[in-house]
């Protein structure tokens, strides 16, 4: 996870470089574009999401289970967008997007197993999201046809799968339909003749427990809290 973090900034460190080198060369487009009151855009991203699991005291007293590993998986993304303008440097932003795959799963090791039963078992949850971020915007001094920035908010999100007969599953554990998280990061504005191109990184760290507990089911009852967390790299067209 951390290592597609770093690979994904320092490509859009490169690409802003690369199209600050030749700014000076360029016509200024759109240039009055930042004293617009609002305006708005679409959104195309891929995400990687994965779980944060805590285990409860009955792991350690458990002999049917020994190990319980998060795994990620990545998903599309698509939104609208939304911006106020605040002031010259801030801005407000909604940016309500559908999120399509990113199916999350847990990959169990059994230390006891029934007749029959393999050893290692995987729990995989389809999960198609409703997501509405809300983000405060801090814009740097526009250079040329290009402009950076710094984000950070909340969003609020519904799974849509929670209710899918994959999930709901006898022997699957299962997770809450609505999630509340925070969320950070950066991108970059690139000013063309007709649109704003601005490709984006941001951390999603869900706050929510969103396990549903079931003490029946030996999958569920060695893990506490599941919390959701996700990389998002996206593309903002912007009018």
């Amino acid at each position: 996870m951390h290592h597609l973090l770093r690979k994904q900034i320092v490509l859009l460190i490169l690409l802003s470089v690369g199209v600050l080198h030749v700014q000076a060369q360029r016509e200024i487009y759109r240039i009055n574009h930042d004293n617009l009151p609002y305006y708005f855009g679409l959104t195309l991203g891929y995400n990687s999401s994965y779980l944060q699991v805590s285990k409860s005291p009955k792991f350690l007293q458990s002999d049917s289970i020994r190990s319980v590993i998060p795994g990620s998986s990545g998903g599309i993304a698509m939104g609208l967008l939304a911006t106020l303008r605040l002031t010259d440097h801030f801005e407000a932003r909604a940016n309500p997007q559908l999120v399509i795959g990113g199916s999350k799963f847990l990959s169990y090791t059994l230390g006891i197993t029934k007749p029959g039963e393999a050893s290692f078992q995987k729990q995989i949850l389809p999960s198609t999201l409703v997501s509405f971020p809300f983000h405060i915007k801090f814009n740097s001094d526009r250079i040329g046809n290009f402009k950076t920035y710094l984000l950070g908010g909340f969003k609020f999100d519904m799974d849509l799968s929670s209710n899918s007969a994959v999930r709901n599953a006898d022997d699957i554990i299962k997770l809450k339909k609505y999630d509340f998280g925070l969320e950070a990061g950066m991108g970059f504005n690139f000013y063309l003749p007709f649109v704003t191109v601005s490709p984006e990184i941001k951390i999603s760290y869900g706050l929510s427990n969103i396990h549903q507990l079931d003490p029946a089911l030996k999958y569920s009852n060695v893990l506490d809290k599941i919390q959701s967390r996700m990389i998002v790299f996206s593309i903002h067209l912007e009018d």
